[in-house]
């Protein structure tokens, strides 16, 4: 995992509530064996949407306050947020297939580039 995709209680607005376009957050924990499992296939989709989505993860443990703000109450729990707001989301672990979907539903509206 990259360390630019890993944001916390206190960067939390700036890259996602704040930031223009759509970002893809996983909130998630290390010990959490379905986290670890989703995990491959959210690096893959940073990679097939980069430009379009960005991906970012939150460990729930570590920032309780913004898991605690969105109400995760399981992980791993992923939400799109677009331009700050949340527009859809899984709980639990989801092939590929359905984040690709997800992302090209809500795309559609978005302009090339929206996501810096």
């Amino acid at each position: 995992m990259s360390s630019e995709m890993i944001v916390t209680d206190a960067t939390f607005a700036a890259e996602v509530t704040e930031a223009e376009g759509p970002v893809l957050v996983d909130f998630w924990a290390p010990w959490c064996g379905p986290c670890r499992a989703v995990a491959p296939t959210l690096e893959q989709v940073a990679t097939d949407y980069a430009g379009r989505v960005r991906v970012r993860k939150l460990n729930v443990d570590e920032n309780p306050r913004t898991a605690e703000t969105y109400g995760i109450r399981s992980i791993p729990t992923v939400v799109l947020f677009v331009n700050g707001q949340v527009v859809d989301g899984v709980v639990g672990v989801a092939p590929s297939a359905f984040f690709g979907e997800m992302l090209d539903r809500h795309l559609a509206g978005v302009p090339a580039g929206g996501s810096r």
